[in-house]
């Protein structure tokens, strides 16, 4: 019962306002000096932990990546794809919003940043969706959803924290997830041409007074320099040349090639891009050796053995296990960040995984996807705060609450597709 005082307590702390690394470093810390068993001394290892992910090579791939993103977003490549994508679809019913859900993709590809990604979609195509006459609920929650694809596509922060904690391949897991992505970009696109044949008003096809030659021309110039990245970054990995942490580096070497190409290169934006790189990649480590303390103390006083044994004694079923699981993920990414739920609840689960037997790549993807939700879940969904504060009070809370439910079954019903049918996260594999 210890172990769930500590969650209750990590979850206090958070609702008050304490910081996310500190609220589950001071639960340890907490639990810890009133646990006889336990004391304070337990925290002597603490440094031989974080030891540990200081030599993780695998986690350099993070600030790499991150790095990536920051100086695609810079360098204003991305804002070309998305007005130039944009042009070319909008001829057809719903066609800024298929657009806005290519465009996420292929970002998701290239940079995966979600908060890089939906504030630049609010800045340029949610004017532009909204002065057209699209629905302000269709228009948010596109937005919303397709800047959080940088979740599950590869290159994904999240699939490269999920492999290291779980212990597997990051390329198996880059792989894996590409079936699962083009499912889920796919039943968005669905749903959006369903949605405008059905509400031909709230998406209607607009006519473009530019010759459709040039459009495509533009099109195709734009998607050059992200689709050779994402080539130059994702091929090496599944060709095996480099590893995930060495094609990080490609990547971000690439994109500041690319930048300089474009002539949009900058010596202050290079600095300002390594300047935020470097707070994310703290931020990050910082919640990591906050959620290494909690994992510690949650282990002395028991509580791994006490979820395993219920699991493997009290259920002995993996199907009601993984049911659990989802679930519980997926209420908690209402309340907490995915960096805790990766770094917390994945650990607690994986000597479960491995003792059912199932499959852990399949098992990381459905996490994966389950994660992806938590960015869209109200009221604490990133992505919808992004949204907002970018939107210009263009579309109101309410607007973008409305906006997101759909797609937010849209991922369960692609949950529920790779539970019933796993063989697709085998597909490139």
């Amino acid at each position: 019962m210890i172990g769930i005082y500590m969650f209750i307590a990590a979850l206090i702390l958070l609702l008050v306002g304490f910081p996310v690394a500190f609220a589950f470093g001071s639960a340890a810390v907490i639990t810890a000096y009133f646990t006889p068993d336990v004391g304070l001394d337990v925290f002597t290892l603490l440094p031989y932990r974080i030891y540990g992910i200081m030599q993780n090579f695998t986690l350099i791939a993070v600030p790499l990546f991150i790095f990536m993103g920051l100086i695609l977003e810079r360098s204003k490549i991305a804002e070309s794809l998305l007005v130039n994508v944009g042009k070319l679809f909008g001829d057809i019913r719903g066609g800024l919003a298929i657009s806005t859900v290519v465009v996420g993709a292929v970002l998701a590809a290239s940079t995966g940043i979600v908060g890089a990604s939906v504030v630049m979609m609010s800045i340029i195509s949610l004017p532009i969706m909204v002065n057209h006459g699209y629905s302000k609920s269709l228009s948010s929650g596109t937005i919303a959803a397709s800047g959080t694809l940088g979740q599950i596509i590869p290159p994904s922060i999240v699939l490269i924290i999920l492999g290291d904690v779980m212990s597997i391949s990051v390329g198996d897991l880059f792989r894996a997830a590409l079936g699962p992505s083009l499912l889920l970009v796919g039943l968005y696109i669905l749903y959006i041409l369903i949605y405008a044949y059905l509400n031909p008003k709230s998406a209607p096809a607009i006519i473009s007074d530019e010759p459709r030659n040039i459009t495509v021309k533009k099109a195709i110039k734009s998607i050059i320099p992200p689709a050779l990245l994402i080539i130059l970054v994702l091929g090496s990995i599944f060709t095996g040349v480099a590893t995930p942490t060495e094609s990080a580096a490609f990547g971000a070497v690439g994109a500041v090639l690319l930048s300089i190409v474009n002539r949009v290169f900058s010596y202050h934006q290079l600095i300002d891009s390594a300047l935020e790189t470097v707070k994310l990649t703290a931020m990050i480590f910082m919640i990591l050796i906050g959620a290494t303390a909690f994992s510690l103390v949650f282990n002395e006083v028991g509580g791994s053995d006490m979820v395993l044994e219920f699991f493997t004694q009290d259920i002995a079923d993996g199907w009601i296990f993984v049911g659990i699981a989802m679930l519980a993920i997926f209420l908690l990414g209402f309340f907490v960040d995915f960096l805790e739920i990766c770094f917390i609840v994945i650990p607690i689960l994986t000597p479960i995984v491995t003792t059912f037997g199932i499959d852990p790549l399949w098992f990381a993807i459905l996490v994966a996807m389950n994660l992806q939700a938590s960015f869209l879940t109200p009221p604490f969904g990133f992505a919808l705060f992004y949204l907002k504060g970018a939107s210009n009070n263009l579309v109101t809370t309410a607007d973008i609450y409305k906006g997101v439910i759909p797609f937010i079954l849209l991922q369960v019903v692609a949950l529920g597709i790779i539970v019933l049918f796993p063989q697709i996260v085998r597909w490139f594999v």
